[in-house]
């Protein structure tokens, strides 16, 4: 919306304030539950920058969040997991306080500073995933989570000592570890809503291929498919690796030796013409890709298919 503006909010005492709520009890992380927050009034007209990770746990939230290219209602109970330096927006839609519940945990980068999750937090790609897929969970699921966070809100109200660090830091890896569980849990029960996905990749795929966009740009990149799906790159190339164990990528070169193989059977055009066809500068540079992936060249592979 051409009024929207963004705002960017540093540290977790800043949001604390902006929220209404008290004065956080460690300026690096903090435990919030979520019917103790404020919205100001301008929450729906701003976009939003973190410089700190949060992580929630919503239900009965009566919002919209934007994240990315798409929107998530929350009137189911959801995890949500955003990274710094991310821009989201909020829009309210008839939230009423009675009815929220759930928690929000902050967490600075400086905290996870000399531990082995400020380098290991980049491995779990739900930060991205999160652009269009929320992590829905059972009962059994969400009482894990519950439990976890109970951990942490006891550390975190307890006496700071040199301990404190550590023991939260080992609770949130452990977060963070089952959210990844049920996340790939996710992707492989959802297998209508995935398949469904893959239809559309592969419809996409069709149209580029015969639409003659292989010989004037190449092969289409990993972002212009998922631009194309409304999902992340990374939602795309974990959903297939999970689904086909391929990655994006992949999953292009091997779409385009099945049109390659098709050509070679099908039409009577030249290698070289098949090779500018299929967006390839040099004759050369495709029969050594077609080797690479089938182990013949595309001549031999036409005097066999030929010879059957």
């Amino acid at each position: 919306m051409a009024n929207t503006k963004t705002i960017r909010i540093k540290t977790i005492s800043e949001f604390h304030e902006l929220r209404g709520l008290p004065k956080p009890e460690h300026p690096l992380i903090s435990m919030v539950d979520y019917r103790d927050i404020h919205r100001p009034a301008n929450i729906g007209d701003t976009n939003w920058i973190l410089d700190f990770y949060q992580i929630s746990l919503k239900h009965g939230i009566g919002a919209k969040l934007k994240y990315g290219q798409q929107q998530y209602d929350f009137d189911e109970g959801v995890m949500f997991f955003i990274a710094p330096h991310q821009v989201f927006r909020i829009d309210p839609d008839g939230d009423e306080p009675s009815k929220r519940s759930g928690w929000m945990l902050l967490v600075h980068p400086d905290f996870l500073w000399g531990t082995s999750l400020a380098k290991g937090i980049h491995q779990y790609e739900f930060f991205g995933y999160a652009v269009n897929e929320a992590l829905f969970l059972s009962d059994r699921e969400e009482k894990t989570m519950h439990g976890i966070v109970q951990n942490i809100k006891q550390e975190y109200h307890s006496n700071i000592d040199k301990f404190t660090q550590g023991i939260i830091i080992s609770q949130i890896e452990s977060l963070l570890n089952y959210s990844e569980r049920f996340y790939h849990r996710q992707f492989i029960t959802r297998k209508i809503t995935n398949h469904q996905l893959l239809d559309k990749l592969e419809t996409l795929l069709n149209e580029y291929f015969s639409s003659g966009q292989l010989s004037a740009k190449g092969l289409p990149t990993v972002q212009y498919l998922a631009d194309g799906l409304y999902v992340s790159p990374k939602y795309l190339t974990g959903l297939l690796k999970v689904l086909t164990g391929q990655t994006a990528q992949q999953h292009l070169h091997e779409k385009l030796i099945a049109r390659a193989k098709e050509m070679l059977s099908t039409t009577p055009l030249s290698v070289s013409e098949i090779a500018y066809e299929l967006g390839f500068e040099h004759t050369q540079s495709f029969s050594r890709f077609f080797k690479t992936k089938t182990n013949i060249t595309p001549v031999q592979f036409r005097q066999s298919f030929n010879n059957n």
